[in-house]
């Protein structure tokens, strides 16, 4: 599990959507039309390609800010785009997402596109629309004025570079100027073999074929290459070197050390955009104030996700949060939860297709009886939620000598047990506004009650969901246990 996994967490379950990141560079359109194809065309020697599917992506710098915004940050754009179809399809996406266009200019120039023609899983042809000419130089002043005055009101900067012509030398040196000036971090993705463009940024993060034609050192001489790449950080004044090294991970190079991340991808389907989930990544994690081996880590397990899917596909948060909170690699105080967290986490739950059971109680002075209904809850669904009674709540149901233990003492215990995902307070005598809430799959009682005995379940059913009763231990309550020390005291008095 990830260092720091509190504070990540805290990230992705509101800290990001405070933060805003600035995406300057080249953007595109990437277009996708799947078909299938069982012939070769009688008019030349080519594959006959049946329609069955398009779609649009966002591309390039594009990319990088759709990753931002489902990571949760406001992600700020600038670039330049037409006067074209392919700009109105692309301004759609980018609403969709969320990202702020304000940075972008319109250029007389047509809007970068990639069509790729995709046929049983495989790349058949791409076509791209664009021009060589550069942006005229009027286009090219109005971008570096805007890009550069949008730095003063942003917490990262994310220099995309795809060759376009989008990010000159001068717009590049203005760009890390006014970044270094206020203090923020900016990452550029290089796309040119002479990494002085982007002198003074944070970091610049090459793949290893970059960094070898950057270097002159061939890709397969890993360590000589990386040894090389180490010279390069302050040859060009850099805090740091990040290295996307495909199936091999990540590499961060300092001066006088290195930090491997290991690569986290269970299958891989299609690397396109990886590279633009990485250094988004990476960029929200150090404006979010992460360490940077933590933000390289978080990196490579977002690229990971991405690349387990086919075409350009952006991060999004519950994905993260869904790999970060397996009950196994949480800590206690990470699965105890207020109740706007936990209507949160609940919620990226489900968007990654977890069940959610949820049940409830006081749980004072935890015995076998508990455990085993909580064992019994974990069987109707992935990620359990438990309700847990507030002090308050206990003293009114249970009389003024209750509860016993605490009730951050009782959240503690419970939240330690593995069965259990996530551990809320309640300070009502029920938990119906809780459940209403969470809007759970599965509610789950004991055996003492009946379905129509539960509270909240007519709200769960009503939105689809189920109740669950399951036998009791018998012979097992805190009630029990506490007369038997009563009567044990009275005796030894």
């Amino acid at each position: 599990m990830l260092p720091e996994l509190h504070s990540i967490l805290n990230l992705l379950e509101g800290g990001f959507s405070k933060l805003k990141v600035l995406v300057v560079g080249d953007i595109m359109l990437d277009r996708y039309i799947h078909g299938e194809v069982d012939r070769i065309s009688p008019e030349a020697p080519v594959p006959v390609l049946r329609h069955a599917q398009r779609y649009e992506r966002a591309g390039g710098a594009a990319n990088v800010a759709v990753n931002l915004a489902g990571l949760g940050c406001q992600a700020i754009l600038s670039g330049f785009w037409g006067s074209d179809t392919e700009q109105s399809e692309l301004q759609a996406i980018l609403d969709r997402a969320g990202v702020d266009a304000v940075g972008v200019v319109t250029s007389s120039l047509p809007t970068i596109s990639k069509t790729r023609i995709v046929g049983r899983m495989q790349q058949l042809l791409r076509l791209d629309i664009e021009s060589r000419d550069a942006p005229p130089a009027i286009e090219m002043e109005r971008l570096i004025d805007r890009a550069t005055s949008l730095v003063d009101k942003v917490h990262a900067v994310v220099l995309s570079d795809y060759a376009k012509g989008a990010l000159s030398r001068e717009l590049c040196a203005s760009v890390i100027r006014a970044a270094r000036a206020k203090g923020i971090p900016v990452l550029a993705d290089p796309k040119t073999p002479d990494l002085s463009k982007y002198s003074g940024a944070t970091s610049v993060c090459p793949n290893l074929g970059e960094l070898s034609l950057a270097t002159g050192i061939s890709s397969h001489q890993i360590d000589a290459l990386l040894d090389a790449g180490q010279d390069q950080v302050a040859r060009h004044g850099l805090q740091f070197l990040t290295v996307t090294m495909s199936e091999k991970g990540i590499g961060v190079l300092w001066p006088e050390r290195r930090y491997h991340s290991p690569a986290r991808a269970r299958e891989v389907f299609d690397v396109s955009g990886a590279g633009d989930t990485v250094i988004a990544t990476i960029a929200a994690s150090l404006a979010g104030g992460l360490q940077v081996e933590t933000a390289i880590d978080l990196a490579n397990l977002a690229a990971g996700i991405v690349v387990g899917k086919m075409g350009t596909v952006p991060i999004a948060q519950h994905e993260l949060i869904a790999a970060l909170t397996p009950s196994t690699g949480l800590t206690a105080s990470d699965k105890i939860l207020d109740r706007d967290r936990v209507v949160k986490r609940v919620a990226e739950w489900r968007a990654s297709g977890e069940t959610i059971v949820f049940t409830n109680g006081c749980f004072d002075l935890l015995h076998v009886g508990h455990i085993t209904l909580l064992e019994d809850c974990r069987r109707f669904g992935t990620k359990l939620v438990l309700g847990l009674n507030a002090d308050a709540s206990v003293c009114r149901l249970k009389g003024p000598t209750r509860p016993i233990v605490g009730e951050r003492e009782r959240a503690r215990v419970m939240a330690a047990l593995a069965s259990v995902d996530a551990v809320v307070l309640f300070e009502e005598d029920t938990p119906r506004e809780l459940i209403r809430a969470l809007q759970p799959n599965v509610l789950v009682k004991g055996g003492d009650y009946t379905i129509e005995t539960v509270v909240g379940h007519e709200d769960v059913l009503a939105f689809g969901g189920r109740v669950e009763i399951v036998p009791t231990v018998a012979g097992f309550s805190t009630t029990n246990i506490v007369r038997k020390l009563i009567a044990t005291q009275e005796r030894e008095n």
